[in-house]
Order: C-alpha cells, then structure tokens, then sequence
C-alpha cells in the first residue's frame, strides 16, 4: 500500500498539511503516518483533533510521536526511511518578503534531504 508520511504541528501549517496528506490518501489509495515531535510542553492530547480527523476521514492511518530524539526534520526523515514513504507532506508558513529569502530550517531540511518526494502545503489565506 502507498504510504503518505505528514509532518504535523498544532499550527495551521500542520493543519494544512494533515488536510492535504488525507486528499492525496483518498486520490492515491494510501495510508497516512501522522508524525508529530513532542517538545518540552507539547502534550499527546494536543493530537486528538489530528486523530479525530483521521478517523473521521476513513483513511488508513497511524499516529506516531516522537520524543525529541532527534530534531522535528530528522524524526519524521527517519519514519519516512523506515516506512519506505512514497510522498511526504509537510506545511509552511507564510513569511515576510526578508522571511522568504529563507526557509524554516526544519523545510529546508526535510526538502534537501528527503529522498522520497515532498508536497510543501502553504497555510490558505485569510481574507
């Protein structure tokens, strides 16, 4: 089976990138791995709005969480490596005109170095 790699936050750039990841499920009769750094204060139960999503999608799905043994980009390359992922999903961002002559560093890694193809989602405008 196809296996569609997200990266998530409880941002609207995870958000965004959850909502895509499960379009290209559905286009592409894949699975999707949530996978989500936790960070200091970060919480598991922070997930349960991505899980419900999931469920409620009726997608094939996983939710895996990380706990910071290595950096967010490194996590979810690492699960992408393991599971053999055939896209990975990850969301930007909007930046200022100086924010744009760089990306995160997290994007900018997974983009460089992801050996599968990724689908950078920006967050839809407001207005």
């Amino acid at each position: 089976m196809t296996t569609i790699v997200v990266g998530y936050v409880t941002k609207p750039e995870g958000e965004a990138a959850l909502h895509k990841a499960i379009e290209e499920a559905r286009l592409r009769d894949a699975r999707v791995v949530l996978v989500s750094a936790t960070r200091g204060d970060d919480t598991v139960e922070g997930l349960e709005p991505a899980r419900e999503l999931l469920a409620a999608a009726g997608v094939p799905h996983e939710v895996r969480v990380t706990t910071g043994a290595f950096d967010p980009a490194e996590d979810l390359l690492a699960v992408a490596e393991e599971l053999d992922a055939d896209l990975i999903v990850i969301g930007l961002r909007r930046r200022t005109p100086v924010g744009k002559l760089l990306l995160g560093s997290n994007a900018q890694r997974i983009l460089l170095d992801a050996r599968t193809p990724v689908l950078a989602v920006k967050v839809p405008a407001v207005g």
